[in-house]
């Protein structure tokens, strides 16, 4: 059984910068493609970034250049590194894998971009 735990959310103005975790329990993460996902206010959860393995990565566009994702293999955990913030960027990040077959979610983390 995987487990993932986001955290690291929180309130930042716009041009700021915050990093999420996402730790992964049950399995290690970089034999699996580990994904971030945002719903923001009102609106259907949509794709932000991917990770394969080997630390290949993928973006959505209104992240990419401003987005990073990354993991420490050792601890197990998943980043996002999300600087140059934007009040579009207001959302719950979730991160999301699927191991055998079974498609896992965290609980999610509040990230709110505001002046």
């Amino acid at each position: 059984q995987v487990q993932l735990v986001e955290s690291g959310g929180g309130f930042v103005h716009p041009g700021g910068s915050l990093r999420l975790s996402c730790a992964v329990s049950g399995d290690a993460f970089n034999t699996y493609i580990m994904r971030w996902y945002r719903q923001p206010p009102g609106k259907q959860r949509e794709f932000v970034a991917a990770m394969f393995d080997g630390g290949r990565a993928n973006y959505a566009e209104a992240v990419k250049a401003r987005f990073t994702v990354s993991g420490d293999n050792a601890k197990n955990i998943v980043y996002l590194q999300m600087n140059s913030l934007k009040p579009e960027d207001t959302a719950v990040y979730y991160c999301n894998t699927d191991r055998g077959g079974n498609n896992y979610w965290g609980q999610g983390t509040q990230v709110t971009v505001s002046s």
